[in-house]
């Protein structure tokens, strides 16, 4: 199967099979599984989340899509407009990724908002400097 994207304000009731749908404005996707088990796939936009790359031949979504919740566990890239397969995660290496993902979000946000008394002391004399 190939996919194409279409640009959306808001995501259709009904997806179509093929179509990668993007909305900018609400920084999200979603697409129908490329399994065929008919499961709406929605992945959320941003930089500790998913890309939507949008090339001559289709979209690429990074990274990969793991539907961990669904009956049919599929693992697969969409990457120029292609399905790429990937293998079947066992439940311990599924935790393990989860894991992984929830660590690399908190350390891109506290990168960008550290959290220790010097910081804040710093931000709040920022905030009363800029009223």
């Amino acid at each position: 199967m190939r996919y194409r994207i279409a640009h959306v304000r808001t995501m259709p009731t009904k997806l179509e099979e093929g179509i990668v749908y993007v909305s900018k404005e609400f920084g999200t996707a979603a697409h129908l599984c490329a399994c065929g088990c008919g499961s709406k796939v929605r992945t959320p936009l941003g930089p500790t989340e998913w890309s939507v790359r949008e090339g001559r031949r289709g979209p690429s979504l990074h990274p990969s899509i793991g539907n961990w919740q669904r009956p049919c566990q599929s693992h697969y890239w969409i990457s120029n407009g292609s399905v790429e397969w990937s293998a079947k995660w066992s439940s311990k290496r599924i935790e393990s990724g989860r894991k992984f993902e929830q660590l690399r979000r908190e350390a891109y946000y506290e990168d960008r908002y550290p959290v220790n008394w010097v910081s804040r002391i710093w931000q709040r004399l920022k905030d009363l400097l800029t009223r």
